[in-house]
C-alpha cells in the first residue's frame, strides 16, 4: 500500500480516538432481542432499531426458513432479468395494501431506495428542497441526482417556502425524513403538503423510522397525518421495525412503472433475497392483523422517557420512542456508553458527523420487547452513571 496513504488512515483514526469519535464496533452472539450477548457478556440492548421485536420473531424466522426451502438463499440475478420471484410481488402487493397506495416496489436497502428514487425523478435542472437533518442516504441521493439542492432550516416552515418562493425552471421536489433518527422528532408533513400543492413542487418523505411506528397498525407518517394520496413518493425500509432488510417505494402505479424503468440500484444490483422478502411479507402480516406491538412500543417510550426528564437528564424534543439523552462532548458520550456497558445496558454514544459537534448523545432505542424491569433496571444504571460524570 502506498505508504503516505497510509500514514494519512493512520493519523486521521487516531484524531477520531482522540475526539471520542472512534466508533468502538460490538459484536452480537447470538439474535436480537431485549438482552443480547456481547463477548459473552448478558446486556440490555438499547441500540437496536428492532422496533417491535420482529427480527427474531418465531413467526418471522420460519417464513424465512420455509422460504429458503422453496426459493433458495440467493436471487441470482436483477430483477429485470431473472431476479423477480413470487415472493417479490406478493410482497409488494402487501405492502401496497398496507400502505393504502396503488402499488410499491423493493430495493435492497432503504438507502439504496433513496439512492435510486431521488436521481430517477430529479436531475440537472431541477431542485431539491432538503430538510438540513434529512438522513446520509438522502444527502447522497440529492448528490447523485445532479440537481440543484437548496437546504432548509430543520422542521422550520417559513424556511422552506422561503426557498420555495426563489426562481425555478425545472421540477421541484420536497424530501425529507419522516421521523428524525436522531433526535425522535416527526417532520410536519401536513404543512410540507400544503406547501408542495401551493408551489407545484413533489413531495417524497423517509419512513424508515415511521413505518411500524406511526399511524394505524403501523402503516406511518402519512396515515399518522391521514394524507392518504396527497404525498407522491414513500420510501421505507425493512430494517427498523419490520426487522429484516430491504427497502421500498409506495406511490401510484405509473411512479412504480417508470422506477422500474428508471432506478438504477433495481436495475443493476440483485434482489432481495427470498428469506428476506418472506419474513418482510410475515412482520406485515402481523402488523396489519395487530397493533398490540405497536401499542407496547409507544407505552414503554412514554415511561422511559417520563421517568429520565425526572431523574434529570434531557431528552431533547423526542416525539417517538427514539430517546436521545443529551450529553454535550463527544468524549463524555463515549465514557457514559463506556460505562453503561460495564453495568450491564448497550447503548451507544452518538457524535460528529451524525450529529453536530457539541450535540452528542446517547441514543436510546426503545422496543415493544422491552419489559418494565428492563426499563427500571435500565433507569437505575442511567442515574447512577449521570451522578458519577456530575451530569444530573
Amino acid at each position: 500500500m502506498n505508504h503516505d496513504f497510509q500514514i494519512f488512515m493512520e493519523d486521521e483514526l487516531e484524531n477520531l480516538r482522540g475526539e471520542g469519535l472512534y466508533n468502538n464496533i460490538r459484536t452480537l452472539e447470538g439474535s436480537q432481542g431485549a438482552w443480547v450477548k456481547i463477548s459473552g457478556k448478558e446486556v440490555l440492548n438499547f441500540s437496536s432499531n428492532n422496533y417491535l421485536g420482529l427480527a427474531n420473531h418465531p413467526d418471522t424466522v420460519k417464513a424465512a426458513r420455509k422460504a429458503i426451502e422453496k426459493y433458495g438463499v440467493g436471487p441470482g440475478a436483477v430483477r429485470t432479468i431473472a431476479g423477480t420471484m413470487t415472493l417479490h410481488e406478493k410482497l409488494e402487493e402487501k405492502l401496497a395494501e398496507f400502505k393504502k397506495v396503488e402499488a410499491a416496489l423493493t430495493f435492497q436497502s432503504g438507502f439504496n431506495a433513496n439512492l435510486a428514487v431521488i436521481s430517477a425523478v430529479v436531475g440537472k435542472g431541477d431542485i431539491i428542497y432538503s430538510d438540513e437533518l434529512n438522513h446520509a442516504s438522502i444527502i447522497d441521493g440529492c448528490r447523485l441526482s445532479g440537481a440543484k439542492v437548496k437546504v432548509y432550516k430543520h422542521g422550520d416552515m417559513d424556511s422552506l417556502q422561503e426557498v420555495l418562493e426563489e426562481e425555478r425552471e425545472g421540477r421541484g421536489l420536497i424530501v425529507t425524513d419522516g421521523v428524525f433518527s436522531m433526535d425522535g422528532d416527526i417532520a410536519k408533513l401536513d404543512e410540507i403538503a400544503e406547501l408542495a400543492e401551493k408551489y407545484n413542487v413533489l413531495t417524497m418523505v423517509d419512513d424508515a423510522h415511521g413505518e411500524g411506528v406511526l399511524g394505524s397498525y403501523g402503516r406511518g407518517i402519512v396515515d399518522h397525518f391521514n394524507l392518504h394520496g396527497e404525498v407522491d413518493i414513500e420510501i421505507g425500509t425493512f430494517s427498523k421495525a419490520l426487522g429484516t432488510v430491504g427497502g421500498c417505494v409506495a406511490g401510484s402505479k405509473t411512479l412504480v412503472e417508470y422506477l422500474k424503468q428508471k432506478a438504477r440500484p433495481f436495475l443493476f444490483s440483485s434482489a432481495v433475497t427470498p428469506a428476506d422478502v418472506a419474513a418482510t411479507i410475515k412482520s406485515v402480516e402481523i402488523l396489519k392483523k395487530d397493533d398490540s406491538l405497536v401499542q407496547k412500543l409507544w407505552a414503554s417510550g412514554d415511561y422511559f422517557k417520563d421517568n429520565m426528564k425526572k431523574a434529570g437528564f434531557d431528552t431533547g424534543d423526542s416525539q417517538t420512542p427514539i430517546t436521545p439523552v443529551m450529553i454535550g462532548e463527544a468524549g463524555t458520550a463515549a465514557t457514559f456508553s463506556k460505562r453503561l456497558f460495564e453495568e450491564g445496558v448497550f447503548a451507544q454514544s452518538i457524535g460528529y458527523p451524525t450529529v453536530p459537534r457539541g450535540k452528542a448523545r446517547i441514543r436510546v432505542m426503545i422496543s415493544a420487547v422491552h419489559s418494565r424491569d428492563d426499563l427500571d433496571f435500565a433507569l437505575g444504571k442511567f442515574e447512577k452513571i449521570g451522578y458519577e460524570l456530575e451530569l444530573i
